[in-house]
Parts: C-alpha cells; structure tokens; sequence
C-alpha cells in the first residue's frame, strides 16, 4: 500500500500533469498537422527568460537600500506578470512570422529557442545561484507542487479548453497562439520546459495515426500513463522528477504508437 506522505507528494504533481495534458493534447495535433514542431518549446523558453528578467530584478531590488513593502510586493507582481508577457510577445511573433515567412517558419522558431535560451543564460551569467535557477526553469521541479498552485493554471485550462469546445476553429486561426501564450507561461512554472515540450509532442505522435476522439482519448491515457509511471519512480527512487517523466512518457508514447492501430 502507498505510502501516505508519498501519496501526499504525488497527488498534486499528478493533477499538475493532468492539467498540462488537459490543453497539450489538443494542442500538439494542430501543432503536427501545422508543421511547426518548435512553437511550444519556443514559447515555453521565451516564459522562461521573462522569469529569469524578474529574478533578476527581484534580486537587484533586494539588495537595494531601502526596499519597500510595495516596491517587494511590485517584484512578486513581475514574477507572474513577466513570464506571462514574454509568451503573449513570442506568440505574436510568431503568428506574423508565419503570416510572412510561412516556408521558413520552422527554422525562424527553432532560431527564436536559441536566440531567448542564451538570453536566459548571459542574464543569469553573473548570479552565483543562476545555474540552479536555470536548472529548475528547464527541468522544473514538479514534486513540489501544492495544491495552491494549481488553481490559476486550472482556471486557464478550463478557458481553453471552453474555447476549443464551443469554437472549433479557435485552433485554425491567430487564436490558436494566444491559447499557447495563455497556458504556456504556468505550465514552465509547474513541470518545466521540458516537460512541457515532451507533453505537447510525445501524446501527439502516439495518437498521429488515429482520428477524431479516439486520438484525444488515447492521448490523455499516454500522457498521464507517463506522468503516472514517471512520477512514481521519481518519488520512489529519488530521482530527478522532469527528466523521470519525459523518458517514461517517451517510452509509453512508443508503446501506444506500436500497440494501438488505426482502425
């Protein structure tokens, strides 16, 4: 029988996941059938270096003389507020980038990747902890959710998902990248960059060969198959929880892939 503090630890890092998958299944078939592999990496790194623009003001302001209560209550506001900001940019980036640059889209995304992770890291270059800020931003630190985390990503998946439900082709227009930019900036925060992408990707290709809502159901049982699996091993073996999980949902993804045929 499970442990109850294990069970403690895995229950709300297990709902975190299903909300990421919640949105991300959906979202990584349009991403394949679109061609552009990369969007949700790119704007997930791009969430990331706004987080990193706000700890770092975060720490100059700390060292300041004299710091008020406001002025520390206005650098909390810029840790939500920056990431969120910096993926509304990328999306719209983006968006016009495939408007004008459409056969060189892929490229000029994977190049946008680039371009925010070595921002990340030369922002970071002169913080003595920068690397194990950085270290969490990418591989995230999942088991450390509470449950008070989950209550604005939840929020934000059920618009989403509201608007996928009632307006369909919401996925086919400039609004399918103001959906990334909304659930991208908490999904960083919960699981991580990498998690995040592997969410988006790896239940897309298991389900690519299926249709309709026998591709979205077995999407959510590959992804939190994984998470499942993933997370039990971490907390269980005290092993690194993102990285635990993206090879898990990597392994249950082949296995949908090769098991579950086309009908």
């Amino acid at each position: 029988m499970m442990d109850m503090t294990l069970l403690s630890i895995l229950a709300p890092a297990m709902v975190a996941g299903i909300l990421v998958l919640s949105t991300h299944v959906v979202l990584g078939r349009q991403v394949l059938k679109r061609g552009i592999i990369f969007i949700d990496l790119a704007i997930a790194q791009f969430a990331a270096l706004g987080a990193v623009l706000a700890h770092t003001l975060h720490a100059h302001h700390d060292h300041g003389s004299h710091a008020d209560h406001a002025g520390h209550g206005a650098m909390i506001g810029l840790e939500f507020l920056l990431p969120a900001l910096f993926a509304l940019v990328a999306a719209a980036l983006i968006a016009a980038l495939e408007r004008y640059f459409k056969p060189e889209l892929e490229a000029l995304i994977g190049s946008l990747y680039v371009v925010s992770a070595v921002a990340a890291m030369l922002l970071l270059s002169g913080d003595p902890h920068g690397g194990e800020l950085l270290h969490q931003i990418l591989s995230g630190q999942i088991l450390w959710t509470g449950w008070g985390d989950l209550i604005l990503p939840a929020l934000l998946s059920l618009l989403v998902l509201a608007l996928i439900l009632f307006w369909p082709q919401s996925l086919h227009g400039p609004l399918f990248y103001l959906m990334f930019a909304l659930v991208i900036p908490f999904s960083v925060q919960l699981v991580g960059v990498y998690l995040v992408f592997s969410s988006l990707i790896l239940p897309a290709l298991a389900v690519n060969q299926l249709q309709g809502r026998r591709a979205q159901i077995w999407g959510l049982i590959t992804g939190i198959t994984g998470y499942g699996i993933g997370l039990w091993l971490s907390a269980g073996f005290d092993l690194p929880s993102g990285a635990t999980v993206v090879v898990t949902l990597a392994a249950v993804a082949i296995l949908v892939r090769v098991v579950v045929r086309p009908k």
